[in-house]
């Protein structure tokens, strides 16, 4: 029997739980962003894992389904454009946007989508995901509600907090070592918290209050055509990541997923996953690479570990005490984090351009980027009469239109 096959056995539930450690402050960083209950997104995780391993399960690559960090800035938008309900409508339209791509994939018809997406639109459509609601960022960096109106923290406290989020972040991704090195926004958000208990700016009202179990704040989707035009662009991104995390796991274990179960299974179980958690109220899911690197380190490739780590992920969320602790997070440890997070988005998207040499001095390329960005991250809003259009949105769809009618440069008789 090969390492990878599923073995469930009740000794590596300890090593389920450590890797749902590995996961955790990564899974309940995006609900606590964007306004989402973190006991739903743990439980997302879990029934979303389960599923994903259901439908690979003719050779199930051993990895760990949670909330997407490529959904953060569009969330936070949605929600206060048309409210948590109608935004999770636009976030199953993006899972079952990876749906159809993965039956694309098994008809072996996957290059239309290396067409109509090129790195030109793809890297800048990112670089907007992570800009968009940079000043969010900052606000809350400063100690302010995210659009910048009520100081929550006084200035001097608030910059203190936020500067040791961030730092011991960054000091922890490039000098952190085992494990450790696996977890720098947990080990960022621990610092500034303890830095605000510390200074007094924690209130611990949420976690009194709250009982010590209950069930999860689910809540259901209402159809709502504009988000879902909107979100659906965005799914874009990680959509392509997929493939690279797919990728990651099989170099982790030597084996080959992209050929079993192959990429049209991984992308429907992540699709489905993304739509079972939009459908309850949870972010979208992604494998996670913090895990990935957890199965390297530990070489424990038996993916029934991911199923133990599902099912603690799944006991956690019914543990109402949890959530009341993350919710008396103060804003400015967050927002110290969001200021590299939302950086380092924007900066994988200007690595798509320079890893696949997008040639600037192609007044093609350069036309379609300068519209993307300016589009979406000036606000640009389209009003069709039955759907309003804007932002990353807008930018995507201005950014696949343009490539489709702009006529391809013809390349010099020297370069053919």
């Amino acid at each position: 029997m090969a390492a990878t096959d599923y073995k469930f056995r009740l000794k590596d539930s300890i090593i389920g739980l450590q890797f749902l450690f590995v996961a955790f402050g990564a899974l309940v960083l995006v609900p606590i962003l964007t306004g989402l209950d973190p006991n739903v997104a743990l439980f997302t995780a879990g029934i979303g894992t389960l599923a994903f391993q259901c439908i690979n399960r003719k050779k199930v690559p051993p990895i760990f389904l949670a909330s997407s960090f490529a959904f953060i800035a569009p969330i936070m938008y949605g929600v206060q454009t048309w409210g948590l309900p109608g935004t999770l409508s636009g976030l199953i339209a993006a899972g079952l946007f990876y749906v159809l791509i993965s039956f694309l994939v098994r008809l072996r018809r996957a290059d239309w989508l290396h067409y109509i997406l090129p790195p030109v639109v793809v890297g800048p459509v990112i670089i907007t995901i992570g800009l968009i609601l940079a000043p969010v960022a900052v606000n809350m960096a400063m100690g302010k509600t995210g659009d910048g109106s009520v100081e929550l923290v006084p200035l001097p406290q608030a910059m203190s907090i936020s500067l040791l989020s961030l730092m011991v972040t960054i000091v922890v991704i490039l000098k952190g070592r085992g494990m450790f090195k696996l977890l720098p926004v947990l080990c960022g958000i621990v610092a500034g918290y303890t830095l605000s208990v510390v200074l007094g700016v924690v209130d611990f009202a949420a976690v009194s209050s709250a009982p010590l179990f209950a069930l999860p704040a689910f809540t259901a989707p209402e159809f709502n055509l504009e988000a879902i035009l909107y979100m659906l662009p965005i799914a874009i991104a990680p959509a392509v990541e997929h493939l690279g995390d797919i990728l990651a796991i099989s170099s982790a274990t030597k084996e080959n997923y992209l050929e079993k179960p192959g990429l049209k299974n991984t992308l429907l179980g992540d699709g489905v996953a993304t739509c079972l958690a939009a459908s309850m109220g949870g972010p979208p899911n992604t494998t996670y690479s913090e895990v990935t690197g957890a199965v390297k380190i530990t070489q424990a490739f038996n993916p029934a570990i991911m199923t133990w780590a599902a099912l603690f992920a799944i006991l956690l969320a019914f543990v109402a005490k949890l959530g009341g602790l993350l919710a008396t997070i103060p804003v400015p440890v967050i927002g110290g984090v969001l200021i590299l997070l939302f950086g380092i988005i924007a900066s994988i998207g200007i690595q798509t351009i320079a890893d696949h040499k997008v040639d600037y001095n192609d007044s093609r390329n350069l036309i379609i980027s300068s519209v993307i960005l300016v589009s979406a991250i000036g606000g640009m809003s389209l009003d069709l009469g039955f759907v309003s259009l804007s932002g990353i949105g807008l930018g995507a769809i201005c950014g696949i239109a343009l490539n489709l009618v702009l006529p391809r440069t013809q390349p010099k008789k020297d370069e053919a």
